[in-house]
């Protein structure tokens, strides 16, 4: 089972941008104990790669993972913190060769079929949807989706996606995971609200449970 099929399985991947690395562990802790084990750590803060690499080190078992990346050298730096695989809102080819060297598996972000196409044509499995509200929502990917259908490509879409609306998207086949931005906010981890985060992740997992065996 490749990466992008275990965060099928989970069906969401809480998105966070994380200020302080000291963080890290806490906030690993509290989406495990919520059932969980997932997150993608965005490079859109200063402590990105070190809080992927004490993650990595102290909870080799998590599924770890770098958003945002943009440039090779966050690809590097993801790589070498050990994240799992890698998310960014834009599709580059530069940065999917760069991926594919490293041996980092990579989704970057569609909004059209052109890029979509661009993605196929690098040999994506997965792709983020984003920003996927204002894009159109769970219609405007269904109909982008469907000339595709056949080649298997997944989906991940991110951006208004909530515990409230996330039955519309995972109503969608070509969805693998949505992209979870509630389930860790900026303000719940810098106040340490851990509990918090742990009873949102499981909420999380216990609405998918129910959405795939309705």
């Amino acid at each position: 089972m490749d990466i992008f099929e275990t965060l099928s399985g989970y069906g969401v991947v809480p998105v966070i941008a994380i200020d302080d690395a000291k963080d890290a562990l806490p906030l690993a802790d509290a989406l495990i104990a919520g059932g969980l084990p997932v997150a993608e750590i965005t490079f859109r803060t200063d402590a990105a790669r070190a809080a992927i690499a004490a993650t990595a080190k102290a909870r080799p078992d998590m599924y770890l993972g770098a958003g945002t990346v943009i440039t090779e050298e966050q690809v590097n730096a993801a790589s070498d913190a050990g994240a799992k695989f890698a998310l960014s809102p834009g599709i580059d080819a530069d940065i999917l060769a760069h991926a594919k060297r490293r041996g980092l598996p990579f989704a970057p972000g569609i909004m059209t079929p052109s890029e979509l196409q661009l993605a196929l044509k690098a040999g994506c499995r997965m792709v983020k949807f984003f920003p996927a509200t204002p894009a159109g929502g769970p219609n405007m990917l269904k109909n982008i989706a469907a000339p595709y259908k056949h080649t298997g490509i997944g989906f991940n879409p991110t951006g208004g996606v909530s515990l409230s609306n996330l039955g519309d998207w995972l109503a969608l086949d070509e969805v693998r995971a949505v992209g979870g931005t509630w389930i860790a906010t900026k303000a719940d981890i810098a106040a340490g609200n851990w509990n918090t985060i742990t009873e949102n992740a499981r909420a999380a997992v216990t609405r998918v449970k129910e959405l795939r065996n309705a």
